[in-house]
């Protein structure tokens, strides 16, 4: 497994990426159903009206379109203007997004301390990528004082909802034991759980510890299969072990061309 030090500077360049749920989630009215149909500036026009009302979610739409440019100009001043009136009313999606907005210092000033605050509204109320940075945050000591007893804590939240980020940061969490007592088999469980769902470099990290048997019996054809799995999203470290797992037929049957075709594969990425 990796050195946790290099898993905590992913941790930090993740912070304003992490994903929130759609900005529609389950909500029903003629802006969002214009936005699903892909008529943004319909939607933008419906959801101005909406705004007007009083609606949270309309302002959460607006912050979007105008954050990603759909139907009109990219205007992130506006966005982040209207995700600061839907976080006023208490919105989680728009803490969150706003919160992406601060810490970044995408159209507003950069400010961790407020971005950490907004994470912790929307924290509260489920929102699992709010859960994730605001975990990222107390990990790291950006916004918030260092503390890994919160960091696990909200970790925790955010991979018990399914994220996978928060699954395989979890699994490290155990695995250096940061913030809860070392314990490998937890360790491989949550970076199973990231693995199972699609994220590359959990797949890799889950694949070495089926090979060493590290929290897991070993398994070595479940793990050739993890490392292709992300080899074929593009991982270079997958795909030079997989080269070697065909090289020396390791939980596959040896073939040479197979091999080599990994192998390269792994010197361009």
């Amino acid at each position: 497994m990796s050195l946790f030090p290099v898993r905590a500077a992913l941790l930090v360049a993740a912070l304003a990426l992490a994903l929130g749920p759609s900005p529609a989630g389950a909500i029903e009215s003629p802006s969002y159903t214009a936005y699903f149909e892909g008529k943004y500036l319909t939607a933008l026009k419906l959801a101005e009206a909406e705004a007007a009302q009083g609606s949270k979610e309309a302002y959460t739409l607006m912050g979007e379109i105008y954050a990603e440019g759909l139907g009109v100009a990219q205007d992130l001043n506006k966005a982040a203007d209207a995700y600061a009136k839907a976080a006023d009313l208490g919105d989680p999606n728009a803490e969150f997004s706003l919160g992406t907005f601060v810490a970044e210092g995408r159209g507003v000033k950069k400010d961790l301390r407020l971005a950490a605050d907004l994470f912790e509204k929307a924290a509260q109320s489920g929102h699992a990528s709010a859960q994730y940075n605001l975990a990222l945050i107390y990990l790291n000591g950006n916004g918030r004082p260092s503390d890994e007893a919160k960091a696990a804590e909200w970790m925790q939240k955010a991979a018990e909802q399914g994220l996978a980020p928060a699954e395989y940061d979890l699994g490290a969490l155990y695995q250096f034991g940061r913030g809860v007592p070392i314990d490998k088999a937890k360790a491989a469980e949550w970076t199973g759980r990231a693995a199972e769902g699609g994220l590359a470099e959990a797949q890799v990290e889950y694949g070495v510890m089926l090979f060493k048997g590290e929290g897991v019996p070993v398994d070595e054809a479940r793990a050739a299969k993890l490392f292709r799995l992300s080899a074929e999203q593009g991982n270079p470290v997958a795909q030079n072990r997989l080269a070697r797992l065909y090289a020396n037929g390791v939980g596959v049957k040896a073939d040479p061309v197979q091999a080599a075709k990994w192998h390269l594969l792994a010197r361009t990425a």
